[in-house]
């Protein structure tokens, strides 16, 4: 008498699923570096034309649509796992996911551009050898991330198309970039897309329980060895070189000093720079808008200084409270350590500016 088959559960199959769609993209680039060097590179554009290039965009694209082929067994079998009817819900046409760029732009016009890469190299005064490289090296990436891309499209497609699906918890691997490790373990609805760079290798795990994301991030049980589940302890876990290498110098210093970590990453999305304290500054807009955190604090700050109160919204604006402008940029740490002349300043602009509490 056999035994059934002991049923995976929906962490196992999402790593199941990063495999076998890390597996795709690997044969793509392999198969593309095989036709790369089929180039004539006394004239690049015509070899390309006449020959390598139609190969190399249908190798991307059967990649693409055996990606998307992969999410209808993958989200299906999280469903059964987790007890859901497998059957309900729609499903994925996979070709629809492949022929185009993730940008929308034409798959043939993108994957041109390492040649473009290559010309320009040699016309600089590079060797073939090393132009040709690099323009190998951008065409990997670009193979590689667009049949990742179109795999993770048709899953989310998948999950909206799937009503006992509530969404998604992003789980990140170690060695990872720094907006991934604050991403990791955070549940995202089922409208939110999978927000990823060149080369991420985030799981992307399907919940069917709400409640699974409101347990607690970090708490996802059965994650493999390298999963990171909290930023900080990621962060603490990497040498100094490797935190400044990850973080940037500035931005590790200041989460070794007690920084937020979340608040430190998320500054540098909204990078410019102002004219404040008699000086050009570098300033980050992520958390001045009229709802975030360090407008509310500076808001708060000056009604304490002034005794003004100012509108919390449209109803006490119209009633004639008057509406606070934030006038202060908000630095980043970098310009924090340039500005400040002893630690304790330091650490006081940190606190003001919103990075540690």
């Amino acid at each position: 008498m056999t035994t059934a088959p002991e049923r995976l559960t929906s962490v196992e199959l999402a790593e199941s699923y990063y495999v076998a769609l890390s597996g795709l993209s690997r044969r793509a680039a392999d198969r593309v570096q095989m036709l790369w060097q089929e180039l004539d590179q006394r004239d690049l554009a015509a070899s390309w034309e006449a020959l390598v290039g139609p190969k190399i965009v249908e190798t991307v694209t059967a990649g693409q649509a055996a990606a998307a082929a992969l999410a209808d067994p993958y989200l299906n079998a999280v469903v059964a796992a987790d007890g859901g009817d497998r059957a309900a819900g729609a499903r994925i046409r996979p070709g629809a996911f492949a022929g185009y760029a993730a940008d929308g732009r034409a798959l043939d016009s993108l994957l041109y551009l390492p040649v473009i890469t290559s010309k320009q190299a040699i016309a600089a005064g590079a060797s073939e050898v090393e132009a040709m490289m690099r323009g190998l090296n951008q065409l990997l990436r670009m193979a590689a991330s667009e049949v990742t891309d179109a795999g993770r499209s048709a899953t989310g497609a998948g999950i909206a198309g799937r009503r006992t699906i509530q969404g998604y918890i992003r789980i990140a691997t170690s060695p990872c970039c720094a907006r991934c490790a604050i991403l990791s373990g955070k549940e995202f609805g089922w409208n939110r897309g999978f927000q990823r760079h060149p080369r991420c290798d985030c799981i992307h795990m399907p919940a069917t329980l709400i409640a699974r994301g409101r347990s607690g991030r970090g708490k996802v049980p059965g994650l493999p060895p390298n999963a990171v589940t909290d930023a900080r302890s990621y962060f603490n876990s990497l040498s100094q070189r490797d935190q400044e290498r990850i973080f940037t110098i500035a931005g590790a210093r200041a989460i070794r000093e007690g920084a937020d970590i979340t608040s430190v990453v998320n500054s540098r999305r909204g990078m410019y720079t102002a004219d404040a304290y008699r000086r050009r500054v570098a300033a980050t807009r992520e958390g001045a808008t009229r709802r975030g955190a360090f407008f509310r604090s500076e808001r708060r700050r000056t009604e304490d200084r002034t005794g003004i109160r100012f509108a919390r919204d449209r109803i006490e604006a119209r009633r004639g409270l008057p509406q606070f402008q934030l006038r202060t940029p908000r630095l980043l740490p970098e310009e924090i350590y340039r500005l400040a002349e002893t630690r304790d300043e330091a650490i006081a602009m940190l606190r003001r500016f919103g990075y540690i509490s």
